[in-house]
């Protein structure tokens, strides 16, 4: 089986776990953890550059970051945080679930795309830097909303 169908596959499956990740983390309360861990373990993806043929030249790397960086603005704006029952909780969100999986159909041609012209070990390294460029920022933003009613919700609770 090709290489781009086998890992297409599992950018499909990882898509629908994230799916079931994020609806199940809406049922609980969140905390720094959970908001900061995700990019610390994905980063161990990165020792897949010690490996030449996953190496980038220069504009692959500007391109990968670019696209994910803009790809997060979406996630972010979908992100929001809300207070119940004095715990901090990531609000539901209709758009997010759409949005998901318009990234992955996007991802999904344009590997089917690239595939042709970019040799598939520099595809992968440029998708997993696609992905982490977009998780980063995500994370960040998630984590100053996160603060920002962290603090407020400790200020209610002083008063009191």
């Amino acid at each position: 089986m090709n290489y781009v169908v086998v890992s297409s596959i599992g950018a499909v499956f990882m898509g629908f776990m994230v799916l079931f990740v994020r609806m199940k983390a809406a049922k609980k309360p969140t905390n720094v953890k959970k908001i900061i861990l995700p990019p610390f373990f994905m980063s161990s993806g990165a020792l897949m550059y010690f490996i030449p043929e996953f190496r980038l030249t220069s504009m692959e790397v500007l391109e990968a970051v670019i696209l994910g960086m803009l790809f997060s603005i979406l996630l972010i704006k979908t992100s929001k945080f809300e207070i119940r029952d004095q715990d901090i909780y990531l609000k539901r969100s209709k758009a997010f679930i759409f949005i998901l999986v318009g990234l992955l159909v996007v991802r999904l041609v344009l590997k089917s795309i690239l595939s042709s012209t970019i040799d598939i070990g520099q595809l992968s390294g440029m998708f997993f830097l696609l992905a982490f460029s977009m998780i980063v920022p995500w994370r960040v933003s998630m984590y100053r909303s996160y603060m920002k009613l962290y603090r407020e919700l400790q200020s209610t609770k002083s008063k009191h």
